[in-house]
């Protein structure tokens, strides 16, 4: 059988994509990039928010309208949980339902379908047909089936350490979504770490709905130390070991010395902080001590000098005032993180900040967004302005061409340039490094610059609002 398969949304769900995939291939099926040609059509979904259930059921709808006789469609993913019975009803041609923690079950969902029985439910998923219910039920903990964790994206790849989320935050869907944390183990990390670094994979990028809470789950509350311990020994190959969404409250001194004292563990850490003023961060269910988290920052900029540190904000959360939102811009400007996503409050049915009194018109959260940008533009200026001259090692992920204006007027001349990341840069949401070819000569000269898998040692030379310009030099 030859399937296709699309992922949407966060690297947690392209691991969960790839572990999909991992399956089907071990099973003697075939992934080929065109759905005309797939007699599987797969989709994981993401339902976290509307814009990102609007797209899942776009691609879904597409898929579905063009479906051939014979094709089957299966929607899997958060939306599939969130919304099961819903998105079989919307969907015209949907042929099954997995939810979040059913990816390991695909296989047999696959087989029900071979056997014909579309309307049935087993225990691992909704198989539509007349009279769809929905998903609610979750594998067994634990649960691995046998495939990596793992989503290798080039040099670099994402390796899931746990899945779920407890945290109460009140304006999250996640945790009705994926469940409750459920932490993998030790052995079953490094063992992905190590296929990993046999690929010849150059960066290991953690992830987790809250990758410091790893453990808890198990009453371990400061596991993440031992596991970082664990990976830097097992795989002194790979150079750079990424931790993403590590949420404050569970950020402990031994975690920030793991972090200082092994050279693998790149000084970057994302902190979703969310906001900055006590009372939003009260209606918000967030940790509402500022200042523990000011002392934090400046504990980890302590221990790395060199720590390049990324956060998230909400505007427009119910009950935000002008007070409040100022606040959060002076923190902003204070704490200069080298980088910022900002979000306007998008209300999800289901969570407790639903029924929050007090909304934000739309037009006051876009023009607090437009401000908040505006001011994290200039720091983050600054703050790449400090790395010119300076060297710095690039993860290439590319080359492409950039023009040039020539020595004669309105003359222009094309130039290579490779394309790439420093540990100040995590995939897909941070900036690049452009690497220009020796003393920026025009034409093709592709062979004087790295090419996509290498990591190099480069210059800084300039530096934009969020990228930076870099040579290599002897």
């Amino acid at each position: 059988m030859h399937y296709f398969i699309i992922s949407l949304g966060c690297p947690k769900n392209t691991v969960d994509t790839e572990s999909m995939g991992c399956l089907l291939n071990a099973s003697g099926h075939e992934p080929v990039a065109d759905p005309d040609q797939a007699d599987l059509l797969l989709v994981n979904t993401c339902g976290f928010i509307a814009s990102a259930r609007a797209e899942s059921i776009q691609v879904l709808s597409e898929l579905a309208a063009g479906k051939r006789p014979g094709q089957r469609l299966i929607a899997a993913g958060c939306l599939s949980q969130r919304e099961g019975a819903a998105l079989a009803r919307h969907v015209q041609g949907l042929d099954g339902i997995l939810g979040t923690r059913r990816w390991a079950e695909v296989l047999d969902l696959i087989a029900a379908l071979d056997r014909g029985r579309p309307g049935s439910r087993s225990d691992s998923a909704v198989l539509v047909g007349d009279a769809p219910g929905e998903c609610t039920a979750y594998a067994a903990p634990g649960l691995d089936a046998g495939a990596p964790r793992v989503a290798q994206q080039g040099g670099s790849a994402y390796l899931k350490i746990a899945d779920g989320c407890s945290a109460p935050c009140a304006f999250c869907a996640i945790p009705a979504i994926k469940g409750p944390l459920r932490s993998r183990t030790v052995d079953e990390v490094v063992a992905d770490a190590r296929l990993l670094a046999e690929r010849g994979v150059l960066e290991l990028v953690l992830v987790a709905q809250d990758t410091t809470a790893y453990g808890r789950d198990r009453r371990e509350l400061d596991a993440l130390p031992a596991l970082l311990d664990a990976l830097v020994e097992a795989v002194p190959q790979v150079p750079w070991i990424r931790l993403m969404y590590a949420y404050p409250q569970h950020i402990s001194a031994r975690l920030i010395e793991t972090m200082a004292r092994h050279p693998q563990v790149v000084p970057y850490l994302d902190l979703p902080l969310q906001h900055a003023h006590p009372d939003t961060l009260r209606r918000m269910r967030r940790p509402a001590n500022v200042d523990r988290v000011r002392a934090l920052i400046a504990r980890l900029r302590r221990a790395m000098p060199q720590i390049a540190l990324r956060t998230a904000f909400i505007v427009g959360y119910p009950g935000e005032t002008d007070a409040e939102f100022r606040a959060l811009e002076a923190f902003l400007r204070d704490c200069e993180f080298d980088k910022v996503g900002v979000f306007t409050y998008s209300p999800e049915v289901g969570t407790p900040a639903y029924d929050l009194p007090d909304p934000v018109p739309d037009s006051v959260k876009q023009e607090r967004y437009d401000r908040l940008m505006s001011v994290q533009q200039g720091i983050s200026l600054a703050r790449n302005m400090e790395q010119v001259g300076r060297r710095l090692r690039v993860l290439v992920e590319g080359q492409g061409q950039v023009e040039y204006e020539g020595t004669d007027p309105g003359e222009e001349s094309l130039a290579m340039i490779s394309v790439g990341r420093s540990y100040r840069d995590a995939p897909e949401i941070d900036g690049l490094v452009l690497i220009e070819a020796p003393n920026n000569v025009p034409g093709d000269r592709s062979g004087d610059i790295p090419a996509a898998g290498q990591m190099v040692e480069v210059e800084v030379t300039a530096a934009m609002e969020y990228d930076l310009l870099a040579e290599i030099r002897a």
